[in-house]
Parts: C-alpha cells; structure tokens; sequence
C-alpha cells in the first residue's frame, strides 16, 4: 500500500532526525554533566527549549506518523489492534508532556512540574511496550513479531533496573539504564516502521485441477468443472 510505505518512510526518517538531535543535544551541553548518572531530561532542561525538546516532539510527530500507517493497513484481525493504538497516543502525550514540561534542574529539590514530567516519562515509556506486545500480533506484522516481542522483554528488563537505580540504587548508572531503555524502545518503533516500508506483495489465485465431470455451485449456478478449470454451465433437465 503507497500511503502506509510512505508513512513508514516518514517514521524512519523522524526517528533518525531525533536520534541526531539527541546526540547533538549532549555534545552541545556546556555545563559539565555525566551521561551515566542523569538523564536525558536533565541534560535537555540544562538546555532549556534546545535541541533535545525538538527530538522528543519530532519522535512523537513520527510515531503520529507510524500509528496513521497502521491504521491504513486495515482493521486487525484481534482486539488487540484499538488497544494498541491508544497506547501508541498514550506514548504520543507522553512524549510531547515531557518535552514542554520540564524537571528539575539537577542537585535542586522536586517541583510540581518535575513529578508531572516524571510520571509522565514514565507513563509513556510503559505504554510503549505494552504497545509493541500487542502490536506483535497483528497479521501484517507476522515477520517482525518475534523481533518485537524480544525488544518488548528487553525493555521491560531496562526499565525495572532503572527503577531500581532511581529508588534503593541511590541513582547509580541511572543515565545508563535510561539511555538503553530509549534505545531499545526506539527500536520497537523502528521495526515497526520499517515493515511499512516494505512493498505490498500482491496475492496470487492457485488453480486446483478438478476430475472432468464434477458438480459444483459459484453461489448462483450449477456448473461443471473440467481439469483444465473450464467452467460449463448445467442446463436443467
């Protein structure tokens, strides 16, 4: 289908524009911080509206993009796929809440708009997940499922030990565990959009060769079927 390759093209591309924005946004960082012990969020709100907010707004608008493809692919076959896709929106508004709210400046005690960026980060990084399971039951993602499901446990793991990190682990390789969590949920998205990007493969009929002579129903007509699939109309007697 052209418009969902071209969706698909459209997520990989803003997934790649984040991943360089993001990078971007930590070589350019002046202040003397250590990816391993803060987070990304502390580096993007040491740059206030740089460029690490744009790369959480552009991989939400890709993810927008990816989540238009797969509704264009055509209703689901489970229940599964309109869960799915809220959780795909719920990561959307995370990513988005996250990015115009920002956290506290490192060493400085919680505000409220540090708990709502917080939990909104937290949100979205197990809606996505949560997505990605669901995701890899849908018929049209056959081919990637056990990708998926892979990255899907992969991150799951991720996130436990960043909680751990931020909780008993007084914080230890925090920047680290997030980074991989990113990363590999990233990679969720990425999968999905480059199965989009793959052409459509047309469906081609099997001609099964029949015994001459035997009856057969198209739903209107009785007909005969010889072996070369020559159809003969019946004439009542």
């Amino acid at each position: 289908m052209p418009v969902t390759r071209s969706t698909g093209l459209l997520a990989l591309g803003g997934i790649a524009l984040a991943a360089l924005l993001t990078v971007i946004g930590h070589l350019e960082v002046n202040d003397d911080l250590n990816p391993w012990a803060l987070t990304i969020s502390d580096f993007a709100v040491s740059d206030r509206g740089g460029v690490i907010d744009v790369a959480m707004v552009v991989l939400a608008l890709a993810t927008v993009a990816l989540l238009y493809g797969l509704r264009r692919a055509g209703p689901p076959r489970s229940h599964s796929g309109p869960t799915a896709e809220l959780l795909l929106g719920v990561w959307v508004g995370g990513l988005l809440l996250a990015a115009v709210v920002p956290t506290n400046e490192p060493g400085t005690a919680m505000t409220t708009a540090a708990y709502l960026h917080r939990y909104a980060s937290v949100i979205a990084f197990l809606a996505l997940p949560a997505a990605g399971w669901l995701l890899a039951r849908r018929p049209d993602l056959t081919s990637a499922a056990r990708t998926l499901r892979a990255l899907v446990l992969l991150s799951l793991a991720l996130a436990a030990a960043m909680i751990w990190s931020a909780y008993p682990g007084d914080r230890m390789l925090i920047g680290l565990a997030e980074r991989l969590l990113i990363l590999t949920e990233v990679a969720v998205l990425a999968t999905v959009a480059m199965i989009q990007t793959r052409p459509a493969r047309a469906d081609h009929g099997v001609v099964v060769p029949h015994k001459r002579g035997v009856a057969a129903w198209n739903g209107h007509h009785k007909s005969m079927i010889d072996e070369e699939g020559r159809v003969t109309p019946v004439r009542a007697a």
